[in-house]
């Protein structure tokens, strides 16, 4: 019995001191790469996600050739979010403009691991009637159809991040970041092509009973201040899911800090979750998690249609 048990402690000490010198030369070996260099494969890292790392920022943000275009959105995909360790606010704003019904969404929220929020642009096939909005297959907008936009999202007083770009799905996430939906305040703008898609956006704004001191106009720009939701939100839905997807994902956001903090920045802490723990990699890099509900449904409803 001693024997099997000082074998035992040897072995655990004995991993110990290998796990130390791991560990060690992975930090040696993060240190001695240039930050150009540390940029250059995170983003090889991030690409097969649909992501890339904007260090001016210290956030991840979609690309435009995203894999995740080609799925569009579906109001099934909100209502699977808090199970998917999604625990977000989101705001839909349909309209009709150019003889199709097109939908603007606003996100913010708590993703995995990630604090973030997003703007996506979508239309349908045609006009559809509001009775089908929950129901229909959206598409995202082509290059010519996409808008300039900004987000800027607030944690209380403090501002995570800003970031602007032409896009169909513009986003950010700040890794490492834990926050309640509630605590966070979106800032967005969007600059439309004309006076009549614009006026079609404002006038679906209105309909959405959201208060009129949160949107305001310039030209042809409109900014949305998003804070509180006005339509129903997934949380309401499933209040017992979010909240264990909430302590999860504080719980693994302490991990993730610990088990990188010889370092600070979010580059050198990815990259030696990379090389440390590749499984954690893999999982703290899908702030996309949610879209592989939406290729499961996607599918099916492909299937469904072709039934």
């Amino acid at each position: 019995m001693y024997i099997f048990f000082t074998a035992f402690l040897l072995i655990i000490i004995l991993f110990a001191i290998l796990n130390h010198c791991r560990a060690k030369s992975i930090r040696k070996k993060i240190c001695c790469l240039s930050t150009c260099e540390k940029i250059q494969q995170l983003n090889d890292l991030m690409a097969p996600f649909g992501f890339y790392y904007s260090p001016c920022q210290d956030i991840f943000t979609s690309c435009i050739d995203a894999w995740q275009r080609e799925f569009g959105y579906c109001a099934l995909y909100d209502q699977a979010a808090p199970f998917a360790q999604m625990v977000i606010d989101c705001e839909p704003v349909y309209f009709d403009y150019e003889g199709r019904t097109w939908l603007i969404e606003l996100w913010k929220g708590q993703y995995g691991i990630n604090t973030g929020a997003e703007i996506g642009i979508y239309h349908a096939d045609s006009l559809i009637s509001p009775e089908e909005y929950a129901t229909t297959l959206f598409h995202a907008v082509s290059d010519r159809e996409m808008l300039e936009m900004s987000m800027e999202l607030w944690q209380g007083k403090q501002r995570l991040f800003h970031y602007c770009h032409r896009h169909w799905w513009l986003t950010g996430f700040r890794l490492g970041c834990f926050s309640q939906p509630y605590d966070l305040t979106l800032k967005a703008s969007l600059q439309f092509p004309d006076f009549e898609m614009m006026n079609a956006f404002r006038e679906a704004l209105a309909k959405s009973c959201c208060p009129v001191d949160d949107f305001s106009f310039s030209g042809l720009s409109v900014t949305v201040i998003f804070q509180e939701p006005c339509s129903r939100q997934p949380c309401q839905r499933f209040p017992l899911s979010c909240r264990f997807s909430q302590w999860k994902n504080r719980l693994f956001c302490r991990l993730f800090l610990w088990i990188t903090r010889p370092f600070t920045c979010t580059a050198d802490r990815i990259l030696y979750l990379y090389y440390f723990l590749p499984f954690a990699f893999s999982r703290a890099a899908q702030v996309c998690k949610p879209h592989r509900y939406k290729t499961r449904r996607h599918k099916r409803h492909r299937k469904n249609a072709a039934a």
